[in-house]
């Protein structure tokens, strides 16, 4: 390991610095990793041996700890802190964020000022007094919250809700805390006055008695079980039997019921929908952390690992990650995890914009269009890269593992936990096909305005130009010239304007052929899939190019090789679209496979530099086969002994026993064949 981190070319502490955003940041984040490591009740060596009853206490445990830190840090650094947490346990990170990340959120983005008061008095914010759960989905519909079938119907006589589950599809369902944490719930239920409905709305809903936990009249809950990970959060089912609540506790910041029964909508209702892009924001930072995770636990691995000689005359067996198709399973997902990283930075800042726009504009102001665009652009950009990153980083992981070949298989190398605990960031906060498709759907809205003239924003910008780039070729005089941002830019730029133009020419055809808007976005759905996708790439790959444009001089040069794999590797497995639109000669997609291949190796080089850089301690990482120092062997051998103690009672001796010494009748012996013999 000490060999390899002597090739580095650049300074891994100034790369740490750049990727935390300054020193400040990194010192911060190392005092968190070094909290927590010291911390009993975040202990994780045995992580992967507890069971579901254990980690379900264990993770109640930690909120003590971790509620102090919401009122005595600042948000921002409050954020980072459950961030690093969320690379360890992502199972408390999800249960601590179901309270104040859906629960508290929902109050925050939902009540009246009045309203947030009242709940900040009773506990909210302190998580004194109340636990908050999120009662959003349902068995029978998850991402379409307008088809929810739970009501809420108002009782004028009484100026109270009535709360009901009407079918058993109306159950609410995966409703993390609910099973037994939970006191309180936000619950999404279509409103109902004077038999009009309204629409989905949100309600605080009491579900047990704060000192005795006995259920409230009419709520009946229970324990979903096991899952496929994050089994530290308690997820369960509530059913609602005509429970009366009081009309303040509809959420009514926006759509408003009156005492004499008086339904006022919000003049515009689009502003509702910031609040839903928090989570999305947060799933792709996410994506970026534990991409970098897994590809340095298969980094160092590879980096020690010797199998077979990749020549005769070798003395010892050759590093896995010398081999050349090693280094094409691993490097270019180094290059992803770069690319993610950067790209959740930028994704933050867009949605930190939304939201002051948002707590600035009001009705009638000249901003609201402004504001609205924002809105717009932040909600497509967050679903498209929400599902792109966690699709992609999940394959990622399961990649990764694989290169650990026999070892991958065991949950003490940490990649296959990360892999069940990810993988519900492909279907929460929005299923990733439904996210992508909402994508397409503003892609071919925006390429229809750009017809009719209107100029795009910046993460679209590629529309404005439709009439140069739709039949654009690579100007590249010699294939080196290719090896150039810009080139590789405009060529995303030429091959997603035609890919977006496909999907929208698809969606006229169909409004020609008599179809309702609805369902033409319908007939052209594959269209819009690989628009989002296409469009994905080229959005990353700029957002990489403009961070590495902006690192310290040091820095660049490796960087830029990286930024370099990314974007014709991200080429290299689309060229079909490149090809397609003649942006790439055959012989010049020749050259991009075979650039490919050349900057894997010289990335390789300096591979265990680049996820150094990443700063994440030994405990960060859990697995002995990602341990810093690359003393892999030891330290599985190690932690398998320490888990499995040898000498222990036998757990099932007893059913070996009865097998072994069970009477068994001597068989007859075979008699000769003797026509065979004949």
């Amino acid at each position: 390991m000490s060999e390899e981190r002597e090739k580095a070319t650049f300074d891994v502490r100034e790369l740490t610095y750049f990727l935390d955003g300054g020193e400040k940041f990194t010192k911060i984040r190392e005092k968190f990793m070094m909290e927590l490591e010291r911390d009993p009740t975040f202990r994780m060596y045995d992580m992967y041996d507890v069971t579901k009853d254990q980690i379900r206490e264990r993770t109640m445990e930690k909120f003590r700890t971790i509620v102090h830190y919401v009122s005595a840090e600042p948000v921002p650094i409050f954020t980072m802190r459950m961030q690093t947490i969320s690379l360890i346990d992502p199972g408390f990170w999800t249960r601590f964020g179901v309270h104040y990340g859906l629960f508290f959120g929902a109050l925050r983005g939902s009540a009246t000022s009045a309203q947030f008061s009242h709940w900040v008095s009773k506990g909210a914010l302190a998580l004194n007094g109340m636990v908050g759960c999120f009662a959003m989905t349902e068995l029978g519909h998850g991402s379409n919250v307008a088809g929810l079938e739970t009501t809420a119907t108002f009782d004028e006589a009484s100026d109270q809700f009535i709360i009901h589950t009407p079918t058993i599809t109306a159950t609410k369902w995966w409703i993390g805390g609910a099973a037994h944490t939970a006191t309180h719930t936000v619950v999404f239920a279509q409103l109902i006055v004077r038999g009009k409905r309204y629409g989905t709305k949100s309600f605080v809903v009491q579900l047990r008695d704060t000192r005795t936990y006995t259920l409230m009249p009419g709520i009946n809950i229970g324990d979903i079980g096991k899952k496929m990970g994050r089994d530290g959060i308690d997820n369960g089912w509530i059913q609602f039997t005509n429970v009366r609540i009081p009309r303040t506790n509809m959420l009514m910041k926006h759509t408003k019921v009156s005492r004499a029964g008086e339904v006022k909508e919000p003049p515009m209702a689009q502003l509702t929908y910031g609040a839903l892009i928090q989570g999305r924001v947060a799933m792709v930072v996410d994506s970026g952390n534990i991409a970098k995770k897994a590809v340095t636990i298969a980094g160092r691995y590879a980096a020690v690992r010797r199998q077979f000689q990749s020549s005769p005359h070798d003395v010892q067996e050759t590093k896995l990650i010398d081999y050349a198709i090693h280094q094409y399973r691993l490097m270019p997902l180094l290059a992803q995890a770069y690319a993610f990283h950067f790209t959740g930075v930028e994704t933050q800042k867009l949605y930190d914009n939304l939201m002051d726009k948002l707590e600035s504009t009001q009705p009638g102001d000249a901003s609201m269009q402004d504001t609205l665009d924002t809105l717009k652009e932040t909600h497509a950009t967050s679903a498209g890269l929400k599902a792109f990153c966690t699709w992609s980083t999940l394959n990622a992981i399961e990649a990764c593992r694989q290169t650990l070949g026999g070892h991958g298989y065991s949950a003490y190398t940490g990649l296959a936990t990360t892999y069940n605990d990810f993988a519900v960031h492909c279907t929460w906060e929005g299923d990733n096909t439904i996210l992508t498709l909402q994508s397409g759907r503003y892609l071919v809205s925006c390429y229809r305005e750009a017809l009719a003239g209107k100029a795009q924003p910046e993460g679209v910008s590629y529309l404005n130009h439709l009439d140069t780039l739709l039949n654009l070729g690579c100007g590249a005089k010699t294939n080196e010239d290719i090896l150039n941002f810009d080139i590789i830019q405009e060529a995303w730029g030429v091959v997603t304007a035609n890919v977006v133009k496909k999907a929208g020419d698809d969606f006229e055809v169909s409004l020609k052929a008599g179809m309702s808007p609805e369902a033409a976005y319908e007939e052209c759905s594959q269209a819009r899939l690989a628009a989002a996708k296409i469009h994905s790439f080229g959005y990353i790959f700029r957002r990489f190019a403009q961070a590495v444009k902006s690192a310290p001089e040091g820095l660049r040069p490796i960087l830029t090789k990286v930024c370099f794999l990314y974007g014709l590797y991200s080429i290299e497995q689309n060229a079909g679209f490149f090809l397609q639109y003649r942006y790439f000669t055959p012989s010049q997609m020749d050259f991009v496979r075979a650039q490919v291949n050349v900057f894997c190796r010289e990335v390789r080089q300096e591979y265990i530099p680049l996820i150094d850089a990443f700063n994440y301690s030994d405990y960060m990482i859990n697995s002995p086969l990602g341990v810093y120092d690359g003393n892999v062997y030891e330290k599985y051998f190690d932690q398998v002994k320490r888990q499995n103690p040898v000498g222990g009672e036998h757990p099932y001796l007893p059913l070996i026993q009865s097998l072994l010494r069970r009477d068994i009748e001597d068989d007859e012996p075979l008699e000769d064949d003797e026509e065979d013999e004949e």
